[in-house]
């Protein structure tokens, strides 16, 4: 399978069309499957095209950029890592995290440890995973300039950002990518952040880009989540919500049905067909569902297309909030 490339933003870093989310594979979504299993599906993907894979310190803490650097190793200079900084981590590293942490001394920290986890001299793409209040834009972006000069960063990222907070960390390091969810369910970034990384030439990587699994389809009211999956706590997953929201999922159904795809494949489309430089990263920990995403960029929707979901999508009032307060509480307002 051959992917087409596309550029984030006017930064010149190149990637395939549609990335690999990793988180999946080592937390947040239930029991995780054998080491040995997640390798393999990693390097199944880099052979069907797939050129950018993305991780995060705080994903085990830290198992999952191991996984990320044993799977690609082989692949050295061929992919694009994308890694993150910014929680603070618990002291006796069990899974999640004490706050937020984007002091400059932590981040070059992270960043020595980053390098050691993922087995390559320099990060391809580095997010602050989540705006620190405590912490200036400008010394950030200031402590990760200084690590691109040493080159140990190759590319600058936010994650979550809000438009001040990407102007201003833009003003000192070029912001190469923004990943924040966007998804037919999920469309705030459309009011505000796509014009502004338009504008500074940002490419947008969105996370969640089939809702967490909800716009596949395969999650129903009767769905029952296993208490370590993270979607059993988010408010937009409760019986009703689901209840409710299957609805967004039979607009895309109607499209699928007539382009021989699936409601998942047309939710990716219509990402791609927002802007050039988006690139979604949906996760998977099977084969038939990468392929399955992975089709998605094959699927063209026509202008007719596009309206339809539009009107059909607008006919949908979405029930219930992306996160619960616990973890809203580290999303950027400004």
């Amino acid at each position: 399978m051959t992917l087409p490339t596309r550029e984030l933003g006017r930064s010149g870093l190149k990637v395939s069309a549609l990335g690999l989310g990793c988180m999946g594979m080592s937390f947040a979504y239930g029991p995780t499957p054998e080491k040995s299993e997640m390798i393999t599906l990693i390097r199944q993907a880099v052979e069907r095209g797939v050129t950018f894979f993305d991780t995060a310190e705080v994903y085990g803490p830290y198992v999952n950029e191991e996984l990320l650097g044993e799977a690609l190793e082989p692949f050295k200079g061929e992919v694009v890592i994308a890694t993150k900084f910014g929680f603070q981590l618990k002291q006796d590293l069990t899974p999640g995290w004490d706050g937020l942490n984007s002091r400059p001394e932590h981040i070059r920290k992270m960043t020595e440890g980053c390098l050691k986890r993922l087995r390559v001299d320099a990060i391809d793409l580095m997010y602050q995973h989540r705006t620190d209040p405590d912490v200036p834009p400008e010394d950030v972006a200031g402590a990760v300039k200084d690590l691109i000069a040493e080159g140990k960063i190759k590319h600058f990222g936010l994650s979550e950002a809000g438009p001040e907070t990407i102007r201003r960390s833009h003003a000192v390091q070029p912001v190469t990518a923004l990943q924040s969810e966007y998804s037919l369910w999920w469309r705030d970034p459309e009011t505000e952040i796509l014009p502004l990384l338009d504008e500074l030439g940002i490419g947008f990587v969105p996370y969640s880009p089939l809702g967490k699994g909800f716009l596949t389809g395969k999650i129903d009211e009767t769905v029952e989540f296993d208490k370590t999956d993270g979607r059993a706590n988010k408010p937009r997953f409760t019986v009703e919500a689901r209840k409710n929201n299957r609805a967004l999922v039979d607009v895309l159904g109607g499209i699928a049905d007539e382009k021989g795809a699936t409601p998942g494949q047309v939710a990716l489309a219509w990402l791609l067909a927002q802007a050039p430089w988006i690139v979604p990263i949906p996760g998977t920990r099977k084969l038939h569902r990468l392929e399955e995403n992975l089709g998605g960029a094959s699927v063209e929707l026509s202008t007719a297309d596009l309206e339809r979901i539009e009107a059909g999508a607008a006919g949908v009032t979405i029930q219930g909030g992306r996160y619960d307060a616990e973890s809203a509480k580290f999303l950027d307002r400004k």
